[in-house]
């Protein structure tokens, strides 16, 4: 199937990974590929930001939400008896001030490839059902735009949190599919 992508949608699934690295995600998900479609140049962006979206600020939201979706959840682990302030704190007087982030890295940089859920296989395979539903040969980031918001994902609701039209946007998304 990665055949048939073109470069922007070659370069929004790339730079999704990128995007899951950095957040220290051990997943890609629709919320990466969202971001790296939106700071893509290409059909989906233009689709978002002609469709009204403040891309800006649509990729601020993004990001935030698989920061706090990826990161430790205090109030759980004090439910186990964990204090992760505590825990923080001693690491950090050991090993010097942000030990545990650069453990982190470490550890997952020995990661050279991060899979994607099932959220987000589930938008590719529906992006290849919009390019051939569209009589298009290759897919493109409009595409993937419209398999993210054909079915429930995080992506899809991170866009309507964010007040876009989604009729608009698959409009606009689809008129630059049928034009590659």
């Amino acid at each position: 199937m990665f055949e048939r992508f073109t470069k922007d949608a070659r370069s929004a699934v790339v730079d999704a990974q990128l995007v899951a690295r950095e957040a220290h995600s051990d997943q890609i998900d629709t919320r990466h590929v969202l971001v790296a479609l939106a700071e893509t140049p290409g059909p989906a962006r233009t689709a978002l930001s002609d469709g009204g979206v403040d891309v800006a600020a649509l990729v601020a939201q993004a990001r935030g939400k698989i920061e706090a979706g990826d990161a430790l959840d205090a109030d759980a682990l004090a439910a186990v008896g964990i204090d992760l302030d505590e825990v923080t704190r001693r690491t950090e007087a050991t090993f010097g001030k942000g030990a545990l982030t650069r453990a982190g890295r470490v550890l997952r940089g020995r990661r050279k490839h991060i899979p994607f859920t099932a959220d987000a296989k589930k938008s590719l395979e529906l992006a290849l059902r919009e390019a051939i539903r569209l009589g298009s040969k290759e897919i493109n980031g409009g595409h993937l735009l419209l398999g993210m918001t054909r079915a429930e994902s995080p992506a899809r609701s991170i866009l309507s949190d964010a007040g876009a039209d989604l009729e608009r946007v698959r409009q606009l998304a689809e008129g630059a599919g049928e034009a590659a």
